[in-house]
C-alpha cells in the first residue's frame, strides 16, 4: 500500500478546519453577559412634513437614552425622560388633552414619531397633527418633542 502525501497533507488540513470551526461555533454560542442592571431605554424621536409617518419628509430627529443617566442629541434629554418616567413611557398621555391654543385650519401635516426601547420594551409611536401650530398646542410644553 502506497501513501500519497497531498492526501494526508488535505486530511490533516480539513480535520485542522473542522475541529477550529467548532471551537469558534461554542465560543460564540456562549451567552452574553448583563452589562448593565439598568432596562435599556434608548429612543429616536423625529418631526416630519407629511400625513403617514413612513412616507413623511423627516425635518428634525434626535436621540434619547434615560438608563442610567439621560443623555443624547435632545436639546434637555434630562426634562423628557422624567416626562416620559411621570406617563411610563406612554407617549399618547404626553400629546393628550386640551390646548389653550388658537391656531389655523390651513392643512400642512406635521407626523411625530417615537420608536425604539423604553424600558426594554419596543416602542412604536407616530401621530399626525393638521400643522404645526396644532402640533405645539397639543404638548402642552412638555420637552420630550420640543426640539
Amino acid at each position: 500500500m502506497r501513501r500519497n502525501p497531498h492526501a494526508i497533507f488535505a486530511t490533516i488540513t480539513a480535520s485542522t478546519l473542522l475541529l477550529g470551526g467548532f471551537a469558534t461555533a461554542t465560543a460564540q454560542a456562549a451567552p452574553a453577559k448583563a452589562e448593565s442592571l439598568y432596562a435599556p431605554s434608548a429612543l429616536v424621536l423625529t418631526v416630519a412634513r407629511g400625513e403617514d409617518p413612513l412616507t413623511a419628509t423627516v425635518e428634525r430627529a434626535v436621540t434619547l437614552a434615560c438608563a442610567p443617566t439621560a443623555v443624547g442629541t435632545h436639546p434637555s434629554p434630562a426634562a423628557a425622560c422624567k416626562e416620559l418616567a411621570s406617563v411610563q413611557g406612554e407617549f399618547a398621555e404626553l400629546t393628550a388633552g386640551p390646548s389653550n391654543r388658537t391656531c389655523t385650519r390651513q392643512w400642512d401635516p406635521v407626523v411625530v414619531t417615537a420608536h425604539g426601547v423604553w424600558q426594554g420594551k419596543p416602542v412604536r409611536f407616530s401621530t399626525t397633527y393638521g400643522n404645526a401650530c396644532e402640533m405645539a398646542g397639543s404638548m402642552n410644553g412638555n420637552a420630550v418633542f420640543a426640539f
